[in-house]
């Protein structure tokens, strides 16, 4: 009856506050609350590096994803498209308080949060956003020469102060793991909101779900689809065309992106999908019209091998990295920038 249980544990935690979207809110630990599901912006890599973006390219997603019923934008000042997500909500109908707006703080800013965070305001052409995290524990010097030690309980004060100031509603971390969140809440005066890591059918992250889920921190997913439409033979399946997927699919009258969709959220944490493509923006959020049983659920907890996508071990030579470590060269820290 997990499925079950896990329905019910959502239905006593569903905000009633209505925003005009398809997907319900659920609380915060700070009394604020989060759409359930998000779009994505983080356009990822290509063999040049971290791909460019184009005129309109995130701007327009933005818009038909706000159309389409979600209420939650994620991006970063790393992502170079905060500018154009502020572009995109501006120009649908969607008012601006009924948009919950994430951005993070970048690795090579940490000496100066708030104004790290006007910046990005800047950019939105907001006052404020709904959620900022600090995007790694790591840091780096402007000039991404070297790296810059940094203890993140230091930058976390920093990310109280945008919380006091009104900048940010809400405050929380990315890419943390579990010993150095023990650390921050052991040294916090605002405990984080959001942990956002990668969780997807490759990547279960159990015991860091579990860890949060004590704390009362909510999790938001990154990288929601893994390996799905990956060609590359070496990542574990599932691939979009596999055939327990494909069958979960037929029975509901959905996509095997839908039915992974799916099961991220009866998990309990919040997936984040991004895609360019009007149809795929309006398919992902189409998912709360159907439940997978508990034998469903299961099947696909069976698919985690502990594999990740997002690997940056070029950054592992950082004292607070967060990763498991692994023997490759570590090449320069410029090839490393994102």
């Amino acid at each position: 009856m997990l499925c079950l249980f896990i329905l019910l544990s959502l239905s006593s935690v569903l905000c009633d506050e209505k925003d005009g979207g398809k997907a319900y809110r659920i609380p915060l630990n700070d009394g604020n609350s989060i759409p359930a599901i998000g779009l994505g912006t983080f356009l990822g890599f290509d063999d040049k590096g971290q791909k460019k973006v184009s005129e309109h390219e995130v701007e327009y997603p933005v818009k038909w994803a706000l159309d389409a019923g979600y209420r939650m934008i994620d991006t970063a000042a790393a992502y170079h498209d905060e500018e154009q997500v502020g572009a995109g909500v501006r120009s649908s109908s969607v008012p601006r308080e009924n948009v919950f707006i994430v951005t993070k703080l970048p690795w090579d800013e940490k000496r100066d949060v708030v104004g790290s965070l006007k910046k990005s305001l800047a950019r939105l052409n907001m006052s404020y956003v709904d959620l900022y995290l600090i995007h790694f524990p790591i840091s780096i010097k402007p000039d991404f020469s070297e790296y810059d030690i940094i203890d993140y309980l230091d930058t976390w004060k920093g990310m109280e102060e945008t919380k006091n100031l009104g900048l940010a509603k809400s405050i929380g971390i990315s890419n943390f793991n579990t010993s150095q969140i023990d650390r921050l809440l052991a040294n916090c005066q605002i405990k984080p909101a959001v942990l956002q890591i990668e969780v997807n059918l490759n990547l279960a992250q159990e015991r860091l779900i579990s860890l949060c889920k004590n704390h009362n921190i909510t999790v938001m997913a990154y990288t929601p689809f893994g390996s799905l439409f990956s060609k590359d033979t070496k990542p574990p399946p599932p691939r979009a065309d596999d055939p327990v997927l494909v069958e979960m699919a037929k029975k509901y009258g959905k996509t095997t992106p839908q039915i992974v969709l799916r099961y991220l959220i009866q998990k309990g944490v919040v997936p984040i999908p991004k895609t360019l493509h009007k149809n795929r923006v309006e398919e992902n959020i189409d998912v709360f019209d159907f439940t997978l049983t508990d034998e469903e659920y299961n099947t696909l907890s069976k698919f985690n091998k502990d594999y990740r996508v997002v690997f940056p071990s070029f950054w592992q030579d950082h004292p607070y990295y967060p990763f498991e470590k692994v023997d490759v060269p570590a090449p320069d820290l410029f090839k490393g920038k994102l």
